[in-house]
């Protein structure tokens, strides 16, 4: 005969199971405390707005009028001038290493032009490998010019001032030439780290770790012995992807496939080192895979990939730029869309490395080799 429902016995089991998470403190702290870290994150980071884009100018006309147009500019909070060119290759060439997204160009007879009661244009050239940025710098751009010009304006006149806007790179601002970069950086980035998060894991749990430690294997060479396989396969997922974005989604590209290639290699680095140093810091794959997919959120909303890393707090953008994936997405985008080569970007591969170093001696560093 069953036994009656007990609310004693129920309330039993479950003061037995609070007090088994009260003694696994990381699984308390990804449950409870992670999410309240990421929301307060991204409720603070996230602005869809667009705010403060990097900006290069090159004024040619240097006169009263130029720079009164100029600083309209900046007023608007939506431009934040960065550097002054003097050549069209130096205003080119700062978009294209992804140091500016606009450049405003002042051509040398503007304000000839404006004292002499005709049109004055004005060249602003748009990063189309953002999309967001590119569609708001027209909208912000055409409204500064319309504004000066109707301050000037007297009776039938035309419109003194003129923008001239010319997206570059994505002139279509087609989404997937924006998105599909990035999200080839991020789905390997879920790929190093997921399977590097469950390495050592799996030893404890099949309880093959402690054989590992009777063999003369040193905790470095452990380390990288489990780390190369997953390095060879998440490089070997990211060319397959690479190859169906060309082929299926049609994004074309613009710069060398190798200089992408010798920049996701330490960025594949970096992660496949933090998830080996996450497996060697808990107990069991759950465990593992909730720090790895702890890291997901803040690396994908503060990188860039989604909403302008210049529109969101300076704070946020420190903590955005501690992330390899913010320096692989503009990477990759610059490589894809901008046809950036490697003097634009040699200094993404030096932050990358010094990612993946860091990681990897960490990892070592945490891994203590208990000889029984």
């Amino acid at each position: 005969m069953n036994n009656p429902f007990s609310l004693q016995r129920t309330l039993s089991v479950a003061r037995k199971e609070l007090l088994h998470i009260i003694r696994d403190p990381a699984t308390l702290f990804f449950a409870l405390f992670i999410p309240l870290i990421e929301l307060f994150m991204l409720g603070y980071a996230i602005n869809t707005n667009v705010r403060n884009v990097r900006t290069a100018v090159l004024d040619q006309c240097r006169t009263e009028e130029s720079r009164r147009l100029l600083q309209a500019f900046v007023n608007s909070n939506d431009f934040r001038i960065v550097a002054e060119v003097w050549s069209d290759q130096e205003l080119s060439r700062a978009i294209v290493a992804g140091q500016a997204r606009v450049g405003i160009k002042i051509p040398e007879n503007y304000s000839r032009q404006l004292e002499a009661k005709q049109t004055a244009q004005i060249l602003v050239l748009v990063d189309g490998s953002e999309s967001s940025i590119a569609g708001e710098a027209l909208n912000v751009s055409n409204a500064i010019t319309l504004r000066e010009s109707l301050l000037r304006v007297l009776g039938d006149q035309p419109l003194p001032i003129q923008a001239m806007p010319r997206i570059l790179f994505n002139p279509d601002t087609r989404s997937a030439n924006f998105f599909i970069p990035g999200l080839m950086v991020v789905m390997c980035q879920m790929m190093a780290i997921m399977l590097c998060a469950n390495a050592i894991v799996r030893e404890k749990e099949n309880g093959t770790l402690e054989q590992l430690f009777m063999t003369p294997v040193k905790a470095g060479e452990l380390i990288l012995g489990k780390l190369i396989p997953y390095l060879v396969l998440t490089l070997i997922e990211f060319c397959a992807i690479l190859a169906f974005m060309r082929v299926v989604f049609q994004v074309p590209i613009h710069g060398h496939v190798i200089t992408l290639l010798m920049l996701t290699l330490p960025f594949v680095f970096t992660f496949l080192g933090l998830g080996l140093y996450i497996s060697t810091r808990v107990a069991t794959r759950e465990a593992a895979g909730q720090a790895a997919m702890g890291t997901m959120m803040p690396s994908i909303f503060l990188s860039g990939y989604v909403f302008p890393l210049d529109s969101m707090p300076v704070v946020f953008q420190v903590i955005g730029y501690m992330f390899p994936t913010t320096w692989l997405i503009d990477a990759a985008r610059g490589v894809i869309l901008r046809g950036a080569g490697w003097s634009e970007l040699w200094m993404h591969s030096v932050v990358l490395w010094s990612m993946g170093v860091a990681a990897f001696a960490l990892a070592m560093m945490k891994f203590r080799k208990r000889l029984t």
